[in-house]
């Protein structure tokens, strides 16, 4: 079901009843950004109230479970990728360059302990899954021990087959051209969690012999698009991995050639994205859009409606 199909129609009956005006596809899509927006900050708001009605006794459990709601709701935006590393401990920010999405919240970056082996790719491996190094010895790789590639972004792989001292079989079929460098972590391993400290703090760690970071105690830091992770030399490939919380995909809601003078919903076009957030936001979607266009139109009674509507909701929840 295309959800942003039936705002758009809910939102156009509403306008069109008493001829308040008409919103252009491109208009449209525009509101339908910025109300996905409003709605998916304010689950963490509605989360944080829910947390503080739990702690004063004042939540229910069970189906009444509210905080669980917005939990499921905030976790269809989680994102667990690989950093991208920029030059010696520095890594990436997640981005639509390099994990595919923009970052709404950091929530924690993981190192991996220990790394088996790493390199740069010598051969291609003719379509057989292989990873080839003729100056590697991957004598003490095993099976199922994780490969990490830097090939549009970090991609992580598992070792299927040892093939001989130069050549690993891996899964998926992602090994990227000859040249594209790789580090190997054993499989099983514990990731350590790396605590984000203030750049004053990290000058005084790294000061002090019993309070450095090391790979089992590692630390971050951070500035503008990229962060530094301690100690200094997680350097390696896919060393550095973060969960985050992605931002929603803009919502498009596309068509094809006018048909009686209106544009037909098309949703195989290659542009279609539909509303990210549940199935449940529908009318607080259609409140918000409606919200802005009758700002758009000049039409108090059009936003006074939709206002209305969305405060009672508001109320509802809470």
């Amino acid at each position: 079901m295309s959800i942003i199909n039936s705002v758009r129609e809910t939102v156009l009956s509403v306008l069109n009843k008493n001829n308040y005006g008409y919103i252009t596809p491109s208009d449209f899509n525009l509101y339908a950004k910025q109300a996905q927006l409003d709605i998916f900050e304010d689950y963490f708001y509605q989360y944080n109230y829910q947390v503080n009605q739990e702690n004063a006794r004042k939540s229910g459990i069970g189906l009444a479970d509210i905080k669980r709601i917005y939990e499921e709701a905030i976790d269809l935006f989680s994102v667990t990728a690989g950093l991208y590393n920029q030059v010696d401990n520095t890594y990436s920010v997640p981005s639509l360059a390099t994990t595919g999405s923009d970052y709404y919240l950091l929530n924690k970056v993981l190192v991996f302990d220990k790394v088996l082996d790493e390199g740069t790719t010598t051969g291609t491996s003719g379509g057989q899954n292989r990873i080839i190094d003729a100056n590697a010895d991957f004598s003490d790789i095993s099976v199922g021990d994780i490969v990490a590639l830097e090939n549009n972004g970090v991609q992580y792989l598992k070792v299927v087959t040892v093939v001989n001292s130069t050549t690993l079989q891996v899964s998926p079929n992602e090994t990227g051209p000859v040249g594209t460098k790789y580090s190997i972590y054993q499989k099983g391993t514990m990731f350590n969690e790396a605590e984000r400290v203030t750049h004053t703090k990290i000058t005084m760690l790294n000061n002090s012999i019993l309070t450095s970071p090391n790979s089992s105690y590692p630390a971050y830091t951070t500035e503008s698009v990229s962060l530094d992770v301690f100690p200094e030399d997680i350097t390696s490939i896919g060393r550095v991995k973060c969960q985050y919380i992605r931002y929603p995909k803009d919502p498009k809601w596309t068509y094809v050639q006018l048909v009686g003078g209106e544009p037909s919903f098309d949703s195989s076009s290659a542009l279609y994205q539909d509303f990210e957030i549940p199935l449940e936001d529908e009318p607080t979607l259609v409140n918000k859009i409606l919200q802005y266009a009758g700002m758009s139109i000049r039409e108090t009674q059009v936003t006074q409606f939709a206002t209305g509507l969305d405060t009672i909701e508001t109320q509802k929840e809470k």
